[in-house]
């Protein structure tokens, strides 16, 4: 019976891994549209067991979560500058994502998973700054409309 349980757990755990899509996010200095410091994507969606990968495809960009501003129970995560990072979604929620340096200039990110946002008013609380917290503002009444 412990085999067969075991082997149940696997083969679920398994067949959850393979429907998981890695994300692809650039950091950018300028943008196809000419905006500058940005990510290639700025409302990612996603589902848990999801990897969102940030690929540093310009210098002097990093990706990490902004203090407080991220579901309960997700880990955060804190990219080194000039270096590629993967983030693995746990939980449902909403995450904001900022390059460090380039924040106040509205660089930023705001990964929903599972499209919850019942943790809109945690993000907004968080310290976000410059550009950043008025993007990440825009970004989760977008999410919001967007709902499906």
């Amino acid at each position: 019976m412990r085999t067969l349980l075991l082997s149940a757990a696997l083969l679920v755990g398994s067949s959850v891994a393979a429907f998981a899509e890695t994300i692809e996010i650039q950091m950018l200095n300028e943008n196809e549209a000419g905006e500058k410091m940005v990510f290639s994507q700025e409302l990612i969606r996603a589902e848990v067991g999801d990897v969102i990968r940030f690929v540093p495809t310009d210098r002097s960009h990093n990706a990490q979560s902004a203090k407080g501003a991220l579901p309960e129970g997700q880990e955060a995560f804190k990219g080194r500058m000039n270096q590629e990072i993967e983030y693995v979604v746990t939980e449902t929620g909403l995450t904001a994502v900022v390059c460090q340096p380039h924040q106040t200039m509205g660089m930023v990110a705001l990964i929903v998973v599972g499209n919850d946002v019942s943790n809109a008013d945690e993000i907004l609380d968080a310290r976000l700054r410059g550009k950043g917290k008025d993007k990440i503002e825009a970004l989760i009444e977008e999410a919001i409309a967007t709902q499906s």
